[in-house]
């Protein structure tokens, strides 16, 4: 059954497919004391206060804008501790949209990337996926593991015309399969829109390449779903064989060539949770045992019953072409508009957000003193806006202490789906391009405090210099005692 491509634009400005009933105030605070807060948050963005932010790009985790259905199912939750209906609700509601037999509930993705590590991966395993996430990476390293990528060369061209760079290169898999034997090779992983390099998608003919060679050699496939909303909207309008195809039936031809799907519902399903789903029984009792232990019980798995309903409610409105369309061409009409501009952005457009291509943005700043990370201090400087670094920062260091540069370094500026209007988008857009002009008064940053793992989280940095001084004066020579 066919589905009707309507993207509801005038000219080329997108239109909210929603009306907002309730909302919540902002404030934009002096630049005074959005130096003060980057100051004391160690210019990481993860450390400011949401008080001190006016619009806060920094993620789309958890932060979707739930719609008044998900609101009003949370109120009917059924709290028992064991034998929940509600539980059986978002069993129900994944059987059917991805036709996997047992489902299994935790707290979020990273709780599912935990489990599937503690399982699968042995010391020296190898786990081929076609780009790594940061919290994948760590479940696996910690496990003994390795990561090794395998994508196409032009997945880390910033400017790009591939429509699917999340695409894996079914050779590479081959040759990974002869190179480490599928003794050393616990599951393969692709991720549904490829977070760290723009939220690139793959195609569902890449998917069933990568699917047919993992069955020819009894490797399990397994699918990373956070942000399957994204690339369920670019199959639909970037691959012919699936222009027709309902977004329903791509989601299930997506599930019937993968054997384990996890997702954090904080992405998929816009509420707070996350689940895997699978077929096989032997890998669900081994995965089952370990639920009560580290999430709770298998009727919560770490999650509040309410969110639960919320996520039942969700991952249908997922299979709504309408619905999920907004995220991507929201962050389309940014893209585009910085294009016009010369601004360095990832293209083509992807989901999550835009992305700023950081090593261009600000080319005179040195890897080891994260350009990407500066620029989002220098973002929040020029506008209140927070975003997330996705480069070098992001990374983590040699075992002998040596910084390992990133592929890329991006400025990620999330577009959470039904949040932002489209003035404050374009009030973006303003604040890119003042930052891009005075772009020679951005310096580096340096460690202060390091963790030793997923420093870009709690990590704090000093400027190497007086740049920020620098560029809070022009600042205020161009726009006097405005924000």
């Amino acid at each position: 059954m066919s589905e009707e491509i309507t993207f509801y634009k005038c000219a080329t400005v997108p239109l909210e497919m929603h009306r907002a009933r309730i909302v919540q105030k902002l404030e934009l605070k002096p630049v005074e004391e959005r130096v003060r807060a980057i100051t004391e948050a160690g210019n990481n963005t993860f450390l400011l206060q949401n008080k001190d932010i006016f619009l806060d790009m920094l993620t789309d985790s958890g932060t979707n804008a739930m719609s008044d259905r998900q609101l009003g199912a949370t109120m009917v939750a059924d709290d028992s501790y064991a034998g929940s209906t509600t539980h059986e609700r978002l069993e129900t509601t994944l059987r059917d949209i991805f036709g996997k037999e047992y489902f299994l509930p935790a707290h979020q993705g990273r709780a599912c990337e935990h489990l599937l590590a503690k399982v699968f991966v042995k010391e020296g395993d190898i786990v081929p996926m076609n780009y790594h996430f940061t919290t994948t990476k760590a479940h696996i390293t910690l496990q003994g593991g390795e990561v090794t990528e395998l994508y196409y060369p032009d997945a880390l061209d910033v400017e790009s015309a591939n429509p699917f760079k999340g695409n894996m290169p079914p050779e590479a898999l081959r040759e990974a399969i002869a190179t480490y034997g599928v003794d050393g090779i616990p599951f393969v992983r692709m991720e549904a829109g490829t977070n760290l390099i723009g939220g690139q998608p793959f195609s569902l003919e890449n998917l069933k390449e990568i699917y047919a060679i993992c069955r020819e050699h009894h490797l399990p496939l397994v699918l990373d779903a956070s942000l399957l909303a994204d690339n369920l909207y670019f199959i639909k309008v970037r691959e012919d064989a699936y222009k027709d195809a309902t977004i329903r039936e791509i989601t299930r031809e997506i599930a019937d060539n993968t054997d384990i799907i996890y997702f954090s519902a904080r992405k998929l399903g816009h509420a707070r949770g996350g689940g895997m789903c699978l077929n096989d029984r032997d890998t669900y009792l081994k995965l089952r045992e370990l639920i009560p232990v580290y999430e709770g019980f298998l009727t919560y798995g770490g999650m509040s019953i309410r969110e639960i309903e919320a996520i039942a409610i969700g991952l249908e409105e997922t299979m709504d072409l309408h619905m999920i369309n907004q995220g991507p061409l929201f962050t389309e009409y940014m893209v585009d508009e910085l294009v016009k501009r010369g601004i360095p952005v990832v293209t083509p457009a992807g989901g999550l957000g835009c992305h700023l291509d950081a090593m261009q943005f600000v080319s005179h700043v040195p890897q080891h003193e994260y350009p990407a990370g500066a620029l989002a201090a220098a973002m929040y400087l020029a506008g209140g806006i927070r975003g997330m670094e996705r480069g070098t920062l992001s990374e983590q260091r040699e075992a002998d202490g040596t910084e390992r540069l990133a592929d890329l370094e991006l400025l990620r500026l999330a577009l959470p789906r039904r949040v932002f209007t489209l003035s404050q988008v374009q009030y973006a857009i303003d604040r890119i391009c003042w930052l891009y002009e005075n772009r020679e008064l951005i310096g580096g940053l340096t460690f202060v405090e390091e963790p030793s793992k997923l420093r870009f989280f709690l990590g704090k940095l000093a400027p190497v210099s007086d740049w920020q001084d620098k560029l809070v004066a022009k600042f205020r020579t161009d726009f006097g005692d405005s924000l």
